[in-house]
């Protein structure tokens, strides 16, 4: 066996991206020196982490935001195509950078890989920070909060109940992502699953209640149409977070068996899937539920299971808990991966990017996450935190399409197994210009906090990052405190593992 301390490898792994071989690079160095985590996501895993990280909660609770800004019922399935078709323009251009730009963070790292490692930070501390932990605590409460529905039909649900858990949904999840990349792929396949067979009973029911002839709703579809271009625009912006999560995939490409095939096929399946899926169950809906009842405000799929589905119609709350449990993983899953490229990259501290010995997983990453997550369920500001830094995610997905056209003109050689028409990226870099100035007209003071929180990392960047020659004492304590992690945890930078982990199969084999 090796001996102990070939595990000491502190200081090993002290080099930053600039160090790294770059994976787009028709130059780049071979297999053997690419600091990689394991391939083991296959088509169908990435199907669903798509699928799962798209479908949330908010299909099944209330598709309120975008039949709000678009006024009628014919407009607002309009809508629902519309995102989908744009969203599906966004991922055909994602499918391009993640396949020229083989490495895991997608828009931290396209961002990082042409404009340098400041805007790729203030990219990386707003999400990895703020809008994923955010997002996961209050999945995981929405998780809580229908899980219970059943038990507490005619009354509120306790507080303190929905968050405790919610901090189990989280933990557990948590532990599941550290013990096995496979384990927390098939958490997120089989949650897929139920959740769009949630979303096709729906559908069936919808075309069984048209073929009853209840289909009122549709008579004059465009009554009611909103005419202000303002209130329209809201209904998209809707309706895009709604699809929010395309990308996902991209944020664990380094994971995917044979991205160059798998990437463009999972995309392609996925957008069509839930695009088909969203407008299907949408129709349904209108079928039993009618305008001015989903403009109320109510859980739309729990009312329509309340009418349809009799005494079973808890079973509709149990499954967006379904849903949303998926939700939580997928959100896990994929920022574990943030978290660990930026500790590779120095942006993060440097024992994310380290993983377990034995599990292959980026454990103190996915740990890491999960503690995150747990802070913000004590807040209760949550929503409005969201509010605040929402444009940033389009923002950072409009600078990603830029990246595409900027190397496009600097970097022609470039290794491009996809090669997308220049019209689609321009397109898209338009319209997302008119998504990042749509809050700062409709909502000027929460967009305005969102920019001064976005500005708090720049002094982080410049203390921890910028700053090179920090005293022997504080490196002393970095150092110190790593060491304690690798050793309660036993992980070290991914490169040792696998080395180590070859030379133990190699002795094993040679002991037999």
């Amino acid at each position: 066996m090796p001996s102990k301390d070939k595990y000491d490898v502190v200081g090993q792994n002290e080099k930053t991206v600039k160090d790294l071989p770059a994976s787009n690079s028709s130059n780049s160095s071979g297999p053997e020196d690419e600091v990689k985590l394991q391939q083991k996501i296959s088509l169908l895993n990435g199907v669903t982490v798509i699928v799962g990280s798209i479908i949330g909660s908010g299909i099944f609770v209330s598709p309120k935001g975008v039949l709000e800004g678009a006024g009628s019922v014919g407009l607002s399935i309009i809508v629902w195509v519309g995102c989908g078709l744009f969203s599906m323009v966004g991922a055909y251009c994602y499918a391009e950078l993640g396949t020229s730009i083989t490495r895991s963070g997608a828009d931290y790292a396209y961002i990082f890989e042409a404009f340098g490692p400041f805007l790729a930070f203030l990219r990386l501390w707003v999400e990895c920070m703020i809008v994923r932990p955010c997002s996961q605590a209050i999945v995981a409460m929405t998780f809580s909060y229908y899980i219970i529905e059943p038990l507490f039909p005619d009354c509120e649900q306790p507080d303190n109940a929905i968050r405790l858990l919610a901090a189990i949904c989280i933990l557990l999840l948590t532990f599941i992502n550290c013990a096995d990349v496979k384990w927390a792929t098939r958490v997120q396949d089989i949650f897929t699953y139920a959740k769009v067979g949630a979303l096709i009973l729906i559908i069936i029911t919808g075309f069984v209640q048209l073929g009853r002839g209840e289909h009122e709703n549709f008579h004059n579809p465009f009554e009611h149409t909103e005419t202000n271009i303002g209130k329209i625009a809201m209904a998209f912006y809707s309706g895009l977070f709604a699809y929010n999560g395309w990308n996902y995939l991209n944020f664990v490409i380094e994971e995917l068996k044979d991205p160059y095939k798998n990437l463009p096929k999972a995309i392609w399946i996925s957008i069509i899937m839930v695009m088909t899926v969203y407008t299907l169950a949408n129709i349904a809906y209108f079928t039993t539920v009618t305008r001015v009842e989903i403009l109320s405000g109510s859980a739309v799929a729990v009312m329509f299971s309340q009418r349809l589905y009799g005494v079973m119609w808890w079973i509709m709350p149990i499954f967006v808990s379904l849903s949303t449990f998926g939700g939580v993983n997928g959100i896990l899953f994929t920022t574990s991966r943030l978290f660990y490229v930026g500790g590779r990259e120095g942006h993060m501290p440097q024992v994310l990017s380290y993983v377990s010995v034995k599990r292959l997983t980026p454990m103190p990453a996915c740990i890491f996450m999960g503690v995150l997550s747990l802070f913000y369920l004590l807040s209760t500001d949550m929503y409005a935190l969201i509010n605040y830094v929402g444009f940033v995610n389009w923002l950072a997905i409009g600078m990603s399409i830029v990246v595409l056209l900027y190397f496009r003109k600097t970097r022609p050689e470039m290794n491009r197994p996809i090669k997308v028409n220049l019209f689609w990226p321009i397109l898209y870099v338009c319209m997302t210009v008119f998504l990042v100035a749509l809050p700062f007209y409709a909502s000027p003071t929460e967009t305005t906090y969102g920019v001064i929180m976005i500005c708090t990392g720049i002094p982080v960047y410049i203390i921890f990052i910028a700053w090179k020659n920090k005293p022997k004492s504080v490196t002393n304590i970095i150092d110190k405190t790593t060491i304690l992690l690798q050793k309660i945890l036993v992980i070290m930078p991914e490169e040792n593992v696998i080395s180590i982990t070859e030379e133990m199969k190699h002795e094993h084999e040679h002991e037999t």
